[in-house]
Parts: structure tokens; sequence; C-alpha cells
């Protein structure tokens, strides 16, 4: 009964950490396109308390909650692919975590040299991840 209640809230943490991942590179868009000091400076306080407040619990909830629906049937999960597969995009995902850190300190140190249009593409890439993610979970085509 318990592995059902860690499978929930695995779920629960890995929705709250993408809709972080989508939301954080979209306040970049519309950072790099103000203009105005009082737009900035209530971007960066967004920016920050999404990453800190919510998304990094996120992520953390989501790994913790992962290895330990791992670990509970190991012997399966390591024989397959799909499960490889998708452990590579979550890692993927985790750096893509850190460089949107990265972006943050930028905009907070007033450094930003990225166009609106460049996160705007930005923000595609966990889109894409997140379909893979799915698509192996639930398809597992090998």
């Amino acid at each position: 009964m318990l592995i059902v209640w860690v499978k929930a809230f695995h779920l629960i943490a890995v929705i709250c950490w993408f809709a972080a991942l989508f939301y954080l590179p979209r306040l970049f868009v519309y950072h790099a396109m103000a203009e105005d000091e009082v737009s900035k400076e209530r971007f960066k306080l967004m920016e920050r308390k999404l990453y800190r407040g919510i998304m990094t619990p996120a992520m953390i909830v989501t790994i913790v909650l992962g290895a330990w629906l791992l670990g509970g049937n190991w012997d399966y999960y390591k024989t397959q692919g799909w499960m490889h597969a998708k452990l590579t995009l979550v890692f993927l995902l985790v750096g893509y975590h850190h460089i949107c850190l990265s972006y943050m300190k930028k905009f907070a140190a007033d450094v930003n040299t990225k166009s609106h249009a460049y996160y705007r593409w930005f923000n595609e890439v966990p889109v894409v991840l997140l379909i893979a993610i799915v698509i192996l979970v639930v398809v597992k085509p090998f």
C-alpha cells in the first residue's frame, strides 16, 4: 500500500517540477523584454522565489521518490532499455534545471546577454523532454 502513495507523491512532484520548468523560462522571456527597473526587479524576485521555493524542492522530491521506486524493483528496472533512456532524459532535465539557475543569476546581476527570442526557444526544451519521458514510461518501446 505504501508504494502507491510513493507513486502518487512522485507524480505530484513531477507535475510541480515541470510547471516550474515551463514557467521560469517564460519569466526569462518577459524579463529579457523588460525595459524599466521596476519590472526588472519584480522579475528577479519572481524568478528567485519560483526557483528556490517550488522548482528545486519539487526536483529533489521527484528524484528522491523516483529513486525509492527504482530501488523497490531494481532487478526489473536495471534490465529495461526504456528505463535507461528515461533516466538519461531525467539527467538532462536536471542539467536544464541548473542552466536555468545560471540564467537566473545572470538576470540577477543584470548581465543577461540573451534575447527574448532565445528564451522562447529555450522554453521548449522541457516540453520535448516531457513528451519523450511520458512515452517511454507509458509505451515502454524497448
